[in-house]
């Protein structure tokens, strides 16, 4: 295929390269921002070392020549660094895109890769069923959420002014045998040592995609002309016990039998969550019991995106790799 002029940011994260290979693999002609001098990317790809949250570092040629921008660039463990990096790196890039397309005539499209914490919390019990579209209010509670959703208005309002088009893409939660973040894995480990059990009835819902899945989301938000100017949420949903029954498959354990009811369960929390590495705390009871379902059906319907990777095949990949050694943190 015709090569396209790709920009990237985020590109050493977790999503960014499988987002990177994905591109590389269609033959787009690729240039990253990356402030690491030890990183390295695939033959081919342009690289221009520098800090987006510097004052002192000019992005214009970064984006010079650029067709579509996907910005994947995120701050999940530093609340202090994420205003810096979310809200105010995206307002001297929107200040570099709006002059390439001073001098060349031509929008540049960005890709925003955002949450569906955007939405907050919404509140589920296990008697009824919450679905989430991208016309649910937005609401979003931590800073994180916060500083990513100031972020995504300010992509639509650029694109309101005519000054780009856009596309925001929030992922529930993303997983992968290569995450950073352990908990999938200390999860996987407390339901080998046969510690798992289950809150309230059954039916609960988890709210996961693979990583795969939302590079390949990002891909069809950046190509594919229907995706200009819209939001679009993308997860996969399935059952608890769907969820855990894939983990003890692979691990070839006995699935668990075990359920505490959800009042006991809050009392505890509730009373012995604060205790340091306490493993039952008010967020992972909640998720246990949660009945909220983020919809992708927007995404299927009308970009005919299709997911890669199930959670199914995803958990598998997530043991494999978790049984090679021990380097999370057991609970």
């Amino acid at each position: 295929m015709q090569a396209i002029n790709i920009c990237v940011t985020g590109a050493n994260g977790f999503i960014g390269r499988a987002l990177l290979n994905m591109l590389i693999d269609r033959g787009c002609s690729v240039r990253v921002l990356t402030r690491n001098v030890n990183s390295t990317f695939p033959k081919g790809v342009e690289v221009i070392f520098g800090d987006l949250s510097s004052l002192d570092f000019s992005l214009d040629s970064f984006v010079s020549g650029c067709d579509v921008f996907f910005n994947c660039a995120g701050e999940i463990h530093n609340e202090l660094a994420m205003y810096s990096l979310h809200v105010e790196a995206t307002k001297r890039l929107l200040v570099a895109v709006s002059k390439s397309t001073v001098i060349t005539g031509k929008k540049i499209h960005w890709v925003q890769l955002s949450s569906v914490g955007a939405y907050g919390r919404i509140h589920s019990s296990q008697d009824k069923v919450q679905i989430v579209t991208e016309d649910t209010p937005l609401a979003p509670l931590g800073t994180y959420e916060v500083t990513k959703t100031i972020a995504d208005k300010l992509i639509t309002d650029a694109t309101n002014k005519g000054l780009i088009t856009s596309c925001i893409l929030r992922p529930s939660n993303v997983f992968g045998g290569n995450m950073p973040n352990q908990s999938l894995f200390n999860m996987v480990s407390v339901i080998d040592r046969g510690l798992f059990f289950y809150i309230g009835k059954p039916g609960a819902v988890v709210n996961y995609t693979h990583v795969n899945n939302v590079a390949s989301a990002l891909i069809e938000c950046g190509f594919n002309e229907l995706a200009k100017n819209k939001v679009f949420n993308v997860s996969c949903n399935c059952s608890i016990e769907t969820f855990v029954n894939a983990i003890v498959t692979e691990l070839n354990r006995s699935a668990p039998k075990m359920r505490v009811p959800k009042l006991i369960a809050s009392f505890i929390s509730n009373t012995l969550g604060n205790i340091p590495k306490f493993p039952l705390t008010r967020t992972r009871v909640d998720a246990l019991i949660n009945t909220t379902i983020y919809s992708q059906d927007k995404i299927e319907s009308e970009l005919g995106f299709n997911k890669v990777t199930s959670i199914e095949d995803g958990l598998k990949e997530l043991v494999r790799v978790y049984k090679l050694g021990p380097k999370v943190d057991r609970m």
